[in-house]
């Protein structure tokens, strides 16, 4: 496009540059004398108003016009520009009738030659000139001269003045002859002429240059920079503005979340007048990064393939038809829900401010999410209320299918020549024999068609789901040491003016396909995804309030993980949820806030940036934050717990109970003696099962175990004793 541009551009300058050269120096020739070299008629003007004047042929008239001839004639050398001296005579041959005085020739003739006393003075090639013009002929003189002199008779020029005059009755005719050589002044001429048009043409290319580069600088950049902009966005939407590059890194933060920040971005080009926010293509551009930066952060992830669909190119060069409600595809990715606890009662307290509580959450859990996520694949879609949906794009189910053959090709072409195939293969089985009975399952539950990918299956894909799971936690972490969301505690519609509210978040996660793209209409649509695993990545939100924790993750999540993370989870129940016929064992993290100063181990922006870029699984063992969430879990603790859900699942729910009571018990103990919670009350009083009063009963919950607690209500509700078609799961009928 600027190719083809520039070439026309270099075209007309080159066209237009000699139309100057050529044709300007032709417009003085339109004047009346059309510019030409008027001084040999003026000096033969001169000398025949002379020979005129002095027409007596006394002695004393004839002496004035010798000496009026001799001061003429001295006036008659060119000057050699080149060599700076005098040379060639001005008038090579001259003629003064009528002839009337001793001094001058039979036939009138006069040339510059000089006289005997002053030869000396002449160098040999001008007196040569002038014996020359002595032996002229009166007939055919100009060709004569410039034949001897070896002269262009184009630079020989004869002027004449003839006058009669009439004296006493009597008409005399008056005649001067002069013939002038021009050489050098022709030589001059033709040398200033070119230094002219060098000078012209220099002056040309030098303004078409200014202009040309201001053309380049305000016009042609800016267009380059928005095309790239485009270019870029049509290749990957989610990629940040070049503006926000250098003023943020990687999970620093964004004024796009600051409340009350309403200045405008262009100020930013307006404090220095030197930089091309002055003009209006840089403000075009600005406002084509704003656009862009706008689209990226309302559609997403899933919007992504949109925008990159419709700003995409045709093969040949074409932009392609506008077409929001592109074709769905398929993707594989982890799905996290996170939600504020207790969301309705907020939402009537603050009514329309509660958009800044949202926003304060929203400014920790996306920057955490964003940071942890593998590859920048962590984004969140869009908010529900109370609740944000986070996408973790694994990527498109060709390209993840393509991926896992390419790798598996490699793996077993190397076991192939090491000899150990047989054996691996062995191995693996036995590793997966778990995982692929739920992908079984879960095929037959879903029925979507298509030849679905073991994830756990795939490269790096415990990783990814690690930096997924602590990005969640990291946001819980986050929101009990943001100061905005802190500062919350001191509003009197939540807390009373006592501090008594905090914002609290659960999460929820899940894995595996979904259907990626825009839902609507062509007047409104919507990037989403459309699969049951966002369902049930809600599911798992909404039941952290029936066990009383922070995060569950589902079976399918906990598989993806490494070891080190595998290890620190808890097996709560095997269930089913509703809209779903599939059991799946569930697990959580146990975070827990209360005893917890999250301050003391607060990170920069670049020290977290840092630690997630130096994340191995070891980071389980050695994080502050993920040790202090689960600080209150013992080894005892977790080996009752582990006893009474075995118990439980198995049909000996009445031993069951007991295990859960007793792990409750080493749970609130555990917080007594750790001093993670502050109250008036004694310890003995708290641990007492007969001490039943309402602030008694309020510490225990806050201390005790959720899922202990939700598990023996749910036994205690069916009489303590399994159902007679008990198969160690039990289905969750609220969402």
């Amino acid at each position: 496009m600027f190719s083809y541009s520039h070439d026309k551009t270099h075209l007309y300058t080159l066209v237009f540059s000699i139309a100057i050269v050529g044709i300007l120096p032709l417009i003085f020739t339109l004047g009346p004398t059309g510019y030409a070299n008027t001084s040999p008629f003026e000096l033969v003007d001169l000398l025949q108003g002379n020979n005129v004047d002095l027409r007596s042929n006394n002695t004393d008239t004839c002496e004035q016009l010798q000496l009026t001839i001799e001061s003429w004639l001295r006036g008659a050398f060119s000057i050699d520009f080149y060599n700076n001296r005098k040379t060639d005579s001005y008038v090579l041959w001259g003629q003064l009738l009528p002839v009337r005085c001793d001094f001058q020739s039979e036939n009138g003739v006069f040339t510059v030659c000089p006289t005997e006393d002053r030869k000396d003075f002449f160098p040999d090639s001008e007196l040569l000139i002038c014996e020359i013009s002595e032996s002229a002929p009166l007939n055919n003189t100009l060709s004569f001269l410039a034949d001897e002199l070896h002269l262009r008779p184009g630079v020989l020029i004869s002027v004449s003045n003839e006058i009669d005059v009439e004296f006493d009755s009597i008409v005399e005719t008056f005649n001067v002859t002069v013939i002038f050589n021009l050489d050098h002044s022709v030589a001059l001429l033709n040398t200033s002429s070119l230094i002219l048009q060098t000078a012209l043409l220099c002056l040309i290319l030098v303004g078409l240059s200014i202009l040309r580069f201001d053309a380049k600088k305000l016009v042609i950049e800016p267009l380059r920079r928005m095309l790239k902009i485009v270019l870029r966005y049509a290749a990957n939407p989610l990629s940040p503005t070049p503006r926000n590059k250098s003023k943020k890194k990687k999970g620093g933060s964004d004024d796009a979340f600051d409340r009350g920040n309403n200045s405008d971005s262009d100020s930013d080009y307006d404090a220095n007048k030197d930089q091309l926010g002055n003009y209006e293509t840089e403000k075009l551009i600005t406002a084509i990064a704003k656009i862009t930066d706008l689209l990226r952060k309302c559609w997403g992830v899933a919007g992504a393939g949109i925008i990159s669909s419709n700003l995409a190119r045709t093969p040949d060069g074409k932009t392609v038809v506008f077409n929001p409600l592109v074709p769905g595809k398929l993707v594989y990715a982890l799905f996290g829900f996170a939600g504020i606890n207790e969301f309705s009662k907020q939402l009537r307290a603050l009514d329309q401010e509660v958009i800044n509580l949202i926003n304060d959450v929203a400014k920790v859990i996306h920057e955490e999410v964003y940071r942890w996520g593998y590859g920048d694949s962590g984004q969140c879609n869009k908010n529900l209320g109370g609740a944000f949906l986070m996408v973790y794009r694994i990527g498109d189910f060709k390209d993840v299918k393509k991926k896992r053959e390419t790798a598996a090709n490699v793996i077993f072409s190397q076991e192939k020549q090491s000899g150990t195939r047989l054996a691996t293969l062995k191995n693996r089985k036995s590793q997966h024999r778990r995982k692929n009975t739920l992908i079984r399952r879960r095929n037959k539950q879903t029925n979507i068609g298509m030849d679905t990918v073991q994830l756990a299956s795939l490269p790096g894909i415990t990783t990814f789901t690690d930096r997924a799971l602590i990005g969640m936690l990291k946001s819980f972490a986050g929101i009990y040491r943001d100061r905005r969301l802190l500062n919350w505690k001191n509003d009197f519609r939540l807390g009373a003016g006592v501090g008594a509210f905090s914002v609290d978040m659960i999460f929820g996660m899940d894995a595996g396909w979904a259907v990626e793209g825009a839902v609507g209409s062509g007047y409104k649509i919507d990037a989403t995804y459309l699969s049951p695993h966002v369902n049930m990545a809600s599911r798992m939100m909404s039941a952290c309030k029936q066990y009383g924790v922070s995060i569950l993750l589902s079976q399918a999540v906990e598989e993806l993980l490494s070891q080190p993370a595998r290890s620190k989870l808890r097996h709560l129940d095997t269930v089913t949820v509703k809209g779903s016929s599939v059991k799946q064992r569930i697990f959580t993290y146990d975070a827990r806030h209360v005893g917890v100063d999250f301050f003391l181990f607060e990170r920069s922006p670049d020290q977290a940036d840092l630690d997630s870029d130096r994340y191995t699984p070891n980071i389980w063992n050695i994080d502050q934050d993920l040790k202090a969430m689960r600080q209150h879990i013992t080894e005892d603790f977790e080996e009752v717990f582990k006893d009474g859900r075995r118990k439980y699942l198995s049909g000996n729910w009445k031993e069951a109970i007991e295990c859960f009571r007793e792990a409750d018990k080493i749970m609130i103990t555990t917080m007594i003696e750790e001093g993670y919670l502050e109250f008036n009350l004694s310890s003995a009083r708290v641990l007492s099962n007969d001490n039943e009063n309402e602030e008694t009963i309020r510490l225990r919950q806050e201390m005790g175990d959720g899922p202990c607690r939700c598990l023996i209500s749910f036994m205690e509700r069916e009489g303590g004793t399994p159902p007679k078609n008990w198969k160690g799961y039990r289905p969750l009928t609220s969402k």
